[in-house]
């Protein structure tokens, strides 16, 4: 006699036919997550939050901080994500990039572009709808001219450093306007410094992968510099330029205290610039790499207190 229950799958069973499909849309969500380059979005979070707050005037707005952070990071999930998809034939020839989940095939061209729209769309409108429009024109401007203009230019000409610090120094606009609802003489000094900062930290990246750039036809680098000199010349002269912005921002708040901490921060942000400078090796770059993370969100502390 047949026992009924056999005929009935057991929890275990069920269980077990379930994994496959779940670890597949867990595997799934992470190429998604990866897509929007979160290490990235991090420091744009924080550079946009310390926009927001030096910028405020009055009390402290939570909500209208955390609009502003939610909305600019749709935007910059999704200029990510469309970033990976315009140049995922060149990323599949790089070998730090050719495990990104469109060049290995994880993510199809399709889903990406659908993902990066969406997006893309949702901030626009999520700053313009809970913050307002000044700031989701200023995120949208920054994803137009970040995909337009430095995207494509990275393969014809070392400039494109040049011009893609301008977006890359957006955020900080953004946060100001997503307090203010403006940009002020403050807020382009701000923008003048994470500007500044990029410099040091993306040439010391097109030292350590100058190879790999290459392979994939990335012009990050001028062709006549081979033994780096000029490029080492420029992140000296861009390190200097960004300590002294800094100081020249901290005048109209020149407590001693305040000017000694933003020098002693940017002498040693200099002194790694120093090092590259001189050697040259691979090692230098990755230390100046290493500690051009550590400088910036210093100096931001450093100015939100000297703020209060």
């Amino acid at each position: 006699m047949i026992d009924p229950n056999s005929l009935t799958p057991s929890r275990t069973a069920l269980k077990n036919s379930q994994r496959p499909f779940i670890k597949r849309m867990l595997s799934k969500l992470r190429d998604y997550y990866v897509l929007t380059k979160p290490e990235v979005n991090l420091l744009i979070l924080m550079t946009t939050s310390a926009g927001y707050y030096l910028g405020l005037q009055g009390p402290f707005h939570v909500t209208g901080m955390i609009n502003t952070l939610l909305g600019t990071l749709l935007v910059a999930s999704g200029t990510a994500t469309l970033n990976q998809w315009m140049e995922q034939v060149w990323d599949g020839q790089m070998r730090r990039t050719a495990n990104r989940p469109l060049p290995s095939g994880r993510v199809s061209s399709l889903e990406a572009l659908a993902f990066g729209l969406l997006l893309s769309v949702a901030g626009g409108a999520y700053l313009a709808l809970l913050v307002n429009g000044l700031s989701s024109i200023l995120a949208l401007s920054t994803l137009l001219s970040y995909l337009l203009i430095y995207t494509p230019l990275k393969r014809h000409t070392p400039l494109c450093t040049l011009l893609g610090a301008f977006p890359g120094a957006m955020p900080t606009l953004i946060g100001w306007a997503g307090a203010t609802n403006s940009v002020t003489t403050q807020a382009m000094f701000l923008f003048a410094i994470l500007f500044l900062w990029q410099f040091p930290h993306f040439l010391a990246i097109a030292l350590m992968y100058r190879e790999d750039y290459e392979r994939a036809g990335y012009r990050m680098l001028p062709r006549f510099d081979l033994d780096s000199r000029f490029t080492r010349a420029e992140i000296v002269v861009f390190t200097v330029a960004l300590v002294a912005t800094t100081v020249l921002s901290g005048l109209t708040n020149a407590g001693t205290v305040y000017l000694g901490s933003l020098l002693l921060a940017g002498g040693l942000f200099l002194y790694y610039s120093l090092k590259l400078a001189a050697s040259g090796s691979r090692p230098s770059a990755s230390r100046l790499l290493h500690a051009s993370v550590v400088y910036l969100p210093v100096l931001l502390a450093i100015m939100a207190f000297g703020k209060r």
